[in-house]
């Protein structure tokens, strides 16, 4: 597979967009495109999560499962398109983590897929990177939290 696809889809991404070419290269390597067929799964709730994912093309529904007694259930918290980030933050800290979310694929979806592990080494080398790598989850952070928020009023 070729980083050039890679690197296009990590510039074209809302979350790497402004980054340097350097820096987007040196990402692209450690990616690997995927394509996944409509109902299919990127990760599923409860699983250990090690992942983070940028869409390339097609729609994924970011769903959480809830089981509040006479309120059960599946919500939706976010839907996801070309140039969306997801997956588990918790594989750039160091630290194992499981999936509190599921998500599913809407149509035929292309994603990036990067081991954290291997994204947070890059980061540790190179601290201001990193820097902008972890201001940027905060504000994604926020927003999913907002938006997890927000979905759950709806039960």
């Amino acid at each position: 597979m070729k980083t050039s696809v890679v690197a296009k889809a990590l510039k074209d991404s809302r979350f790497f967009k402004d980054f340097e070419e350097s820096v987007i290269a040196e990402i692209a390597d450690i990616g690997h495109l995927v394509t996944l067929e409509a109902g299919r799964h990127v990760f599923q709730q409860g699983d250990f999560g090690k992942h983070i994912h940028i869409i390339v093309s097609g729609h994924v529904s970011l769903e959480r499962s809830t089981d509040l007694g006479d309120r059960a259930g599946r919500v939706v918290i976010d839907m996801l398109g070309k140039g969306r980030f997801l997956g588990c933050w918790s594989t750039l800290l160091g630290e194992p983590h499981i999936l509190m979310s599921s998500a599913y694929c809407q149509k035929p979806t292309e994603i990036i897929s990067i081991d954290g592990a291997e994204l947070r080494h890059i980061m540790l080398s190179n601290t201001e990177l990193g820097l902008r790598v972890m201001e940027r989850l905060c504000f994604l952070l926020r927003d999913r939290i907002q938006a997890a928020y927000g979905a759950m009023e709806k039960i």
